[in-house]
């Protein structure tokens, strides 16, 4: 079954998130260093990173498991910055922090490198913005 999240965006800061099934509900706060007003709140930036951070790190397993590499213990931390183009705009960026317990940087590096072409995150990030993966 295909996830379906919805929002009220236009009425910054009141606006929220729920998801269709009411498991994830958030009131959306837009940053100060973008022209809101923060407060309590999450952003859009928070939410992708969240999911880019969790969706990576399925890929990460899956990719270990189909290279028969067991994983004792996995963690992605992605950090998206919002920030102002060249053309007035704003754009994303995003770097996926990554760290493998058992296991080398540079392994660490490949099983990231390997989960970056399967993610469907990075898939759909590809050639849009800037994504850099570090291994700890």
């Amino acid at each position: 079954m295909p996830s379906r999240c919805s929002s009220r965006p236009p009425g910054w800061p009141a606006a929220g998130l729920q998801t269709d099934d009411g498991q994830v509900s958030h009131t959306l706060a837009m940053p100060i260093s973008v022209g809101g007003k923060g407060g309590t709140g999450t952003n859009p930036e928070q939410l992708f990173a969240a999911g880019y951070a969790a969706c990576f790190e399925s890929a990460l397993r899956l990719v270990a498991r189909l290279q028969k590499k067991p994983l004792k213990d996995a963690t992605i931390t992605a950090r998206v910055t919002l920030g102002k183009t060249d053309d007035g705009g704003f754009g994303l960026a995003a770097e996926l922090h990554g760290h493998v317990d058992g296991v080398s940087r540079d392994e660490t590096r490949a099983l990231m490198e390997a989960a970056h072409q399967v993610c469907p995150y990075s898939k759909a990030t590809r050639g849009n913005i800037q994504v850099t993966l570090v291994a700890e």
